[in-house]
């Protein structure tokens, strides 16, 4: 993943970088907020099916609780997020950095409404609402109604292609993330750039002692030659309370056209 260079960057340039570092997968249609899909990959005669059930288990189970998720990117990008996967509901913040400026954008999910504060269009403690409709497809502010996950980590791993164990309730294997464009905020057009390198994306994952998801990291490859940083999802908190109370109606404003419209909506 790169970090889009921020400076100088006015509304629809900066409303263009939340697509760009958002984390919702462009091509798959958003599962209900009750449940992950059941992660069905299928293992290549190198992966051990044990593995592949494990960390297929893991995943799923992210839709049956709630649960902190942060997701790193060096120091350029930052993804915290508090879901409540039976509900529907979350918050997030979303920190894209660049050589001269940060720039911060928090969301708040409330079962199908989403409501953001977005830097030049919200004012203070202001919310605005996002018609999803308006939106193509891929386009995410760090959470998405109907996505119980902003890595959409089940989907990542469906992409698996040898997964075996490599320690106590730790995982390794290779992403094939041509089959994941969009995931976890990696583009289909960063995906292609990658070339032959993007079938086999060494990954890490790690469960805790109830295995359950605690991190999985990708080794991405390098652009330009450029080493890429590793992608980093924790997920922590498992069960913890989730406050995301829709805003009142006073301190909401629908979001403008040109929000739409730096997105490539409508």
């Amino acid at each position: 993943m790169r970090t889009p260079r921020l400076a100088g960057l006015g509304l629809a340039a900066a409303t263009a970088t939340f697509a760009v570092v958002g984390c919702a997968s462009q091509n798959t249609p958003a599962t209900s907020a009750s449940s992950a899909p059941p992660v069905s990959a299928v293992p290549s005669t190198s992966a051990d099916p044990a593995a592949v059930g494990a960390l297929s288990d893991a995943a799923t189970a992210l839709g049956n609780t709630s649960f902190k998720m942060t997701m790193t990117s060096g120091a350029g990008f930052q993804l915290t997020a508090n879901l409540d996967a039976p509900h529907g509901t979350g918050n997030a913040e979303m920190t894209a950095k660049g050589a001269n400026t940060a720039l911060t954008v928090r969301t708040l999910l409330a079962g199908q409404d989403l409501y953001a504060q977005i830097p030049g269009v919200t004012q203070g403690t202001t919310w605005t609402h996002l018609d999803m409709a308006r939106l193509p497809d891929g386009a995410n502010f760090g959470l998405k109604p109907g996505q119980i996950d902003p890595a959409n980590t089940a989907e990542l791993l469906r992409a698996t292609t040898d997964v075996t164990k490599s320690g106590e309730n730790s995982y390794a294997g290779t992403l094939d993330l041509t089959k994941a464009a969009g995931v976890a905020g990696i583009s289909k057009v960063t995906v292609d750039g990658y070339g032959a390198d993007a079938q086999k994306v060494p990954f890490e994952a790690t469960l805790d002692q109830q295995d359950r998801l605690e991190q999985l990291t990708l080794r991405l490859p390098a652009v330009d030659n450029r080493e890429a940083q590793p992608l980093v999802i924790k997920y922590s908190d498992y069960g913890q309370t989730v406050s995301a109370e829709r805003p009142p109606a006073g301190q909401v404003t629908e979001a403008p056209d040109n929000v739409y419209q730096a997105l490539g909506g409508k």
